[in-house]
């Protein structure tokens, strides 16, 4: 046999040491509360056990109202998704408040804002449209759209604010349920970042590529500017935050860009949080958003369906931004 023979090997000189000396990941003082029936959104939400997710939420939570406190911008980067899942009022109620305090989106973004707006009801069944061509063919949206551009470029304003200014100026009928309107009516600044091709909007013959381009342009250099503004506004005050919600790859992309030009031009950006929240983990969010931009230990990543968490975290901050200003005297 030319094999290497091997025995059982002898265990009996294992070196053990004592329970008490081993640094421990987990703790009683963390495990999760049992508030009883009838608690408070506060108490649940307090309730959760400190690890993993919740605790990622939970910084998120003090990064916005440590934001707010320091009067540093808190902004929204959205895709799509959060529309269609009924998240409009959390969103419009968040830019009320002064929490959020800009909003960047995708073209799909404003296009079912425009339609909830407009016509209360928005979203197709794309598998079944698709198979006779009738997938986005809505007359009413091309006609909007084209309207917005023309507007955009005759008055040098971006996408967003076009949107949100027609809106406006048409009375929507639900134009309460429309956050590019709120936006408007508020003065925060709502970009439109565009991929020309992926929307159903650049579909017709109306639609004026050059046009959209040159208003999407504008709020790209707008939302750079408001991301110079996310450092820290004097020493040991907090920085602003970045979150990024439904978005899997324009919006991760965009903010790396206006990164890279706000450190470009002198903004000090080591104070400053990011935050994804999704379904599920994607390449560019993570990489674009909670690790590259930003110093360790100051991206956060929670995953979950936006209906459950967008609700929970405008109940977190809301409460928690209560709190403070009960106990500590600032203005919210």
């Amino acid at each position: 046999m030319h094999g290497k023979q091997y025995k059982p090997i002898d265990l009996s000189k294992l070196k053990t040491y004592s329970i008490k000396q081993r640094p421990h990941k987990m703790d009683v003082g963390r495990l999760a509360d049992l508030p009883p029936v009838g608690s408070s959104a506060a108490e649940l939400i307090r309730a959760l056990p400190d690890y993993l997710g919740a605790r990622e939420f939970h910084a998120v939570v003090e990064a916005i109202v440590q934001a707010r406190k320091a009067d540093r911008p808190v902004v929204l980067a959205m895709g799509a998704h959060l529309i269609k899942v009924g998240c409009s009022p959390i969103v419009i109620d968040l830019i009320h408040r002064g929490v959020i305090q800009a909003v960047a989106c995708n073209g799909a973004t404003a296009i079912h804002d425009v339609e909830l707006a407009t016509r209360g009801a928005t979203s197709e069944e794309v598998a079944e449209t698709i198979k006779d061509g009738t997938f986005g063919m809505v007359q009413e949206t091309f006609d909007f759209f084209a309207a917005v551009s023309e507007l955009a470029v005759g008055e040098g304003i971006g996408l967003g604010e076009a949107v949100g200014r027609l809106l406006v100026e048409q009375s929507a009928p639900n134009i309460e349920h429309s956050i590019l309107a709120a936006g408007y009516q508020t003065g925060i600044p709502v970009t439109v970042h565009v991929a020309l091709g992926t929307d159903t909007v650049h579909m017709p013959g109306s639609a004026d590529g050059a046009k959209i381009g040159q208003a999407s342009m504008h709020d790209f250099r707008t939302i750079c500017s408001v991301v110079a503004d996310l450092g820290a506004g004097g020493d040991g005050e907090a920085g602003g935050v970045w979150m990024n919600v439904g978005s899997a790859v324009i919006m991760p992309e965009v903010f790396l860009k206006a990164v890279s030009i706000a450190r470009n031009l002198g903004a000090n950006l080591d104070s400053l949080t990011t935050a994804n929240f999704d379904m599920l983990r994607h390449y560019r969010p993570h990489v674009n958003v909670v690790t590259r931009p930003v110093s360790p230990g100051r991206g956060h990543e929670v995953i979950g369906h936006h209906e459950i968490l967008l609700p929970l975290l405008r109940q977190a901050v809301v409460e928690a931004l209560n709190e403070r200003m009960e106990n500590g005297g600032w203005e919210a």
